[in-house]
């Protein structure tokens, strides 16, 4: 049994404790509830493909401000769906997410309970783990990341303000998109000072500008999940 104590520590310097472990059993397709809060839920989204016997790329996925869970879902579920990656989409517990208003804590515990509910019940490529989001969502997928990187892989991050990692862990790839007439976080305020800032840290960037607003495009969102599903090591090519 996990010591609370210790997970609530963990959490409370933006630590996440749940790892893919070898799953028994056939994945079940669908959208699915968590069952974690009555209120706020999380969900997860398993594509119809037969993920039984093979493990899947899993992509985390965070709302925007004043949004859920089935609003994070939405961002990528269909990109998602024709890629074969599971989707887990977890909700804040007030408007946005905790460190973005103080300190991590109730946030990364909701989290980490729902990739433990995952990784229990469903084969996920250890190797294939991406954090993303949009706006306040990709803020707090950039900081989690960073600070989680024994995990996340990749983070995927749209649209993002700033960045506030606990500390620096791995060296997970990372991919940012953001519209150039961005009238919620504008462009130059953020990821224009946010990825020189990554790459000097040592990170392998892809960066996206695209012209419109604070929105996440088709075509960008296609090319986030090719980026993250593509065999190559990022860091070799950013090397």
């Amino acid at each position: 049994m996990p010591d609370p104590g210790a997970e609530g520590h963990a959490h409370a310097h933006g630590h996440l404790c749940a790892r893919p472990a070898p799953v028994a059993g056939l994945a079940r397709p669908g959208l699915h509830a968590l069952g974690l809060d009555s209120a706020r839920d999380s969900y997860v989204y398993v594509p119809d493909d037969d993920l039984a016997g093979h493990p899947a790329p899993l992509l985390v996925m965070l709302h925007g401000a004043g949004g859920d869970a089935r609003h994070g879902m939405g961002l990528l579920r269909d990109v998602a769906d024709a890629y074969g990656v599971i989707v887990l989409a977890p909700a804040s517990r007030g408007a946005t997410w905790d460190v973005i208003g103080d300190r991590y804590g109730a946030d990364v515990h909701t989290l980490d309970r729902a990739l433990a509910w995952v990784f229990e019940r469903y084969a996920v490529d250890a190797g294939r783990v991406a954090i993303g989001g949009f706006s306040d969502g990709a803020t707090y997928a950039l900081s989690l990341g960073i600070g989680n990187g024994e995990l996340f892989t990749h983070m995927l991050a749209f649209s993002p303000g700033f960045v506030a990692p606990a500390e620096q862990q791995g060296a997970p790839a990372i991919f940012i998109s953001h519209g150039t007439d961005d009238g919620v976080l504008p462009i130059r305020a953020c990821s224009r000072r946010i990825v020189p800032m990554l790459m000097r840290a040592g990170y392998a960037v892809e960066y996206h500008e695209f012209t419109g607003g604070h929105t996440i495009p088709g075509e960008i969102a296609h090319e986030a999940v090719e980026w993250f599903l593509d065999p190559r090591d990022p860091l070799e090519e950013f090397a």
